[in-house]
């Protein structure tokens, strides 16, 4: 039925070529040899040829045609005027893919980031402000309520991709926030988050990453607003530079076994006890620290959406010079680690971690602290343990809301006198991604943290964020 009223539309708009030159005559009869085929061709697509078919089939008469008239077929706009209805749901056409810049090395670059704006109030004075992580000690505070704005979480980045071969795929990723306490407030310095390459193997599931990234133990990443993410209440796990291993196994239809490991670079609290350099105690041990996980993936309780369960831990170690002629003592610095992240419904997701270790401060445990310079004679690893879980609610694609709990328990025994014995956080959230670029969140939380030797200190805090990604 197409081809009928395209025939006779062009009869009818044809019908005064009859007075054009002989030039014009010619050059008419690539379209009328172009029409003959059509007409001549099989007749209209059936329901079930989908798109994709067709498209394949118009453009093989085209080049049958081609070969007739010795010409170029005619241009995409013209075939394009025949209507066409697509057989599936399906058939739509694909989304853009992100703007990359291929350059001369042949590796593509992606840039993308997000700049941010964040607000917040607090009742009382929480450290350190411009993101939470505990609450300042109550003689320190008298209830002191602040304000604090901040564009330091505004963040740029860089994907690196290929080129590959056809056994290893290349990427790497590059990228910086304002987060680094340098400078002031409104003259922040760069922070490098990330800055790794990586060489992945598909065919045997096996990949080598070397530079600065997340820390393989803990992976899981709270469902907060705040950049901090419940880092010392109860969420451990930083970012280091490293040399990482991971191979992945198949595990039925669905499911997946991923082994990791890596030697990663400690770092520890500037020693003074040598009173000369104030040298670094985790650069100065003889072994990096090693860091291993174990994660099982696999749809368990929703279809459509796999559920990651995990055991992960490190080892490491730092030395600390006493004095001037070598000698020091040697402290440990370990965690044992359960992650979870399952989907209890399409909507529903629950996460959650669990640790236990001692010296963490390097890896934002034990309320930041890690050793214990104060006893006598001596020096003491704090030992601790603690764990967050949240539960996300995805009302649409456009937003989900969220709340959870954390709490982070050092060994009183193990404190200094004034160190800090408990910090917990309780909070909800809603995340709103008013177009796919604008996503606004607001927050409320509320805070305590106790100290060995001093009251207790709360603070409720009430946070937004608005974001323009890109």
């Amino acid at each position: 039925m197409y081809i009928q009223v395209f025939h006779a539309t062009c009869i009818r708009r044809n019908k005064p070529l009859k007075a054009h030159t002989s030039m014009n005559r010619k050059r008419t009869l690539p379209y009328a040899l172009m029409l003959a085929g059509l007409l001549l061709a099989p007749p209209a697509v059936t329901a079930a040829e989908t798109l994709e078919e067709r498209v394949i089939r118009l453009e093989k008469e085209l080049a049958e045609l081609k070969t007739l008239v010795g010409r170029k077929p005619a241009a995409p706009a013209q075939v394009a005027a025949i209507p066409v209805t697509p057989a599936t749901p399906e058939a739509k056409p694909a989304a853009k893919s992100p703007l990359t810049v291929s350059l001369g090395s042949g590796v593509k670059a992606q840039l993308y980031g997000f700049a941010r704006f964040d607000a917040s109030y607090d009742t009382g004075k929480i450290n350190p402000g411009n993101i939470a992580l505990w609450v300042r000690p109550e003689g320190l505070n008298n209830n002191d309520a602040e304000w604090n704005l901040t564009a330091g979480a505004t963040r740029l980045g860089l994907n690196l991709t290929g080129p590959d071969t056809d056994s290893i795929k290349l990427s790497g990723n590059i990228e910086f926030d304002f987060l680094s306490n340098v400078g002031a407030e409104n003259n922040a310095s760069p922070r490098l988050r990330h800055g790794y390459l990586k060489a992945f193997w598909p065919a045997s599931d096996f990949s080598i990453l070397a530079g600065q990234t997340w820390d393989v133990i803990s992976s899981q990443i709270p469902f907060t607003d705040d950049p901090a993410i419940m880092w010392a209440a109860g969420n451990i796990g930083s970012r280091h530079p490293q040399l990482r291993l991971t191979k992945g196994f198949s595990v039925g239809e669905k499911g997946r076994i991923e082994l990791v490991a890596a030697a990663s670079r400690t770092i520890g609290e500037s020693n003074t006890l040598a009173e000369t350099w104030n040298t670094d105690p985790g650069k100065d041990a003889d072994m990096p620290a090693i860091q291993g996980r174990i994660a099982f993936s696999a749809p368990l309780l929703v279809d459509t959406q796999p559920a990651t369960i995990a055991l992960s831990g490190h080892y490491g170690q730092e030395e600390w010079d006493s004095d001037k002629t070598g000698n020091h003592a040697t402290l440990d610095s370990w965690s044992c680690n359960v992650e979870i992240a399952m989907p209890l419904s399409e909507k529903i997701t629950l996460g959650g971690e669990y640790f236990t270790g001692s010296n963490l401060d390097d890896y934002w445990g034990g309320i930041g602290q890690g050793v214990n310079k104060d006893v006598s004679g001596d020096l003491k690893e704090i030992r601790s343990q603690g764990g967050w879980a949240a539960l996300r609610y995805t009302m649409n694609p456009s937003t989900t809301f969220s709340l959870g709990a954390g709490i982070d328990d050092p060994n009183d025994n193990d404190l200094a006198a004034d160190g800090r014995s408990l910090n917990q956080s309780f909070f909800a959230n809603v995340i709103n991604r008013i177009t796919p670029n604008f996503i606004l969140g607001v927050q409320l939380s509320q805070w305590r943290t106790d100290y060995r030797n001093a009251p207790e200190s709360d603070a409720f805090r009430a946070q937004s964020s608005m974001t323009y990604k890109f």
